[in-house]
């Protein structure tokens, strides 16, 4: 399956761990209500998630601030569904979101029982380009910290995946070789393309229901990870 020996494991964790799509569904539920904001949530929902895999996406190429991204993917959404939220609010809900949204810790399927296959034979790290403040509650809230030895995010390092500087940090920390290295990850540009830039092995974990690349080997359960490794 790879060309060479794998000994470390680097792992995304949101879509690819942690249920970031259900976690934050529950966040806007809760914070929604308490802020007595009138709308669906459904509908929120639809027209809150393809705005900010863009505000992410701009994010991850410096175009907009931490900052921005948090404000404008609630005031995006607010104008398209017209609905008259003042930037007070917003504000106020940019703030709750973040404070809220580590305090739901729903896994993917069948991520306990991958991590606990790999976990006696890799050495198992995570690369993120969570914000620091909440991946790191994200993992203990979870139950699952325990399970790696370095966890490497975008604030750290000071530049987000694909960067290849985020991917030579973690390499450096977990003291290996790229070619010994295995990223898996849902994002083709961030996770697949930038590790494969730095010479690492790559599996795609298809969250998103991505077509074929032909880039590397695709799976659609971490389980299929047996398998493999």
């Amino acid at each position: 399956m790879f060309d060479y020996k794998v000994t470390d494991i680097f792992f995304d964790l949101d879509h690819t761990l942690w249920d970031f799509e259900k976690n934050s569904s529950l966040t806007f539920a809760k914070i929604l209500e308490h802020h007595k904001v009138p709308v669906d949530l459904d509908g929120f929902l639809e027209v809150y998630s393809p705005i900010n895999f863009q505000m992410w996406a701009l994010y991850r190429k410096n175009g907009i601030s931490k900052s921005e991204l948090r404000y404008q993917r609630l005031k995006q959404t607010f104008d398209a569904l017209r609905a008259p939220i003042s930037d007070d609010v917003i504000n106020m809900l940019a703030h709750d979101y973040i404070a809220q949204l580590s305090s739901f810790n729903h896994l993917l399927p069948n991520t306990v029982p991958t991590l606990e296959y790999l976990f006696p034979k890799y050495k198992l790290h995570i690369i993120t380009n969570g914000f620091q403040e909440i991946q790191t509650k994200k993992l203990k809230g979870s139950g699952i910290d325990h399970y790696f030895q370095k966890v490497i995010d975008s604030e750290m390092a000071g530049v987000k995946k694909p960067d290849p500087y985020i991917f030579e940090m973690a390499l450096d920390l977990a003291q290996v070789r790229p070619q010994n290295a295995l990223m898996i990850g849902d994002n083709l540009e961030a996770d697949i393309l930038g590790a494969k830039t730095m010479g690492m092995q790559v599996l795609h974990y298809n969250f998103h229901n991505d077509s074929e690349h032909g880039i590397c080997k695709m799976i659609n359960n971490l389980i299929e990870i047996k398998n493999i490794l």
